[in-house]
């Protein structure tokens, strides 16, 4: 960059092979130029673009694992809340009872993370495919 005499600010030159100073395309119109830096950044956007999306059968695997993971948190934070409960019920409590109410438990988290759950496995999913799309994207 260098400043002419009226303390203007001017582009940087480059130096061609000969040493003399020369502007980048010098010759064209601004309307060239700037047609060549618009197709220059879109073509830049689209490559970047089709690196860096995951495949729909990737997004919809992420999806169900997030929701999966959703569910083991609400599993886990369920059966903490049911041993606070006292355990003397009409029925007693034996291993059977222990057994089908952990079965119920684990089908009723399935269900509460499908059906939005905390909202954990949107936030997982966000955060993760942004990552996966920027580690996609350095391959």
């Amino acid at each position: 960059m260098r400043i002419n005499a009226n303390n203007l600010i001017q582009p940087s030159t480059l130096s061609g092979d000969s040493g003399a100073m020369a502007m980048p395309d010098q010759g064209a119109s601004f309307a060239d130029r700037l047609g060549k830096a618009v197709q220059a950044s879109e073509q830049g956007k689209t490559t970047a673009a089709a690196t860096a999306t995951m495949s729909a059968a990737e997004e919809e695997k992420l999806k169900a694992t997030c929701q999966d993971m959703e569910a083991v948190f609400l599993n886990m934070m369920m059966t903490r809340m049911r041993a606070t409960v006292p355990k003397d019920g009409l029925l007693g409590n034996s291993q059977a009872e222990q057994m089908l109410t952990s079965m119920l438990d684990t089908e009723l988290t399935k269900n509460m993370a499908k059906a939005g759950g905390m909202g954990l496995a949107d936030m997982l999913y966000r955060q993760l495919s942004k990552t996966t799309v920027k580690s996609q994207a350095t391959r």
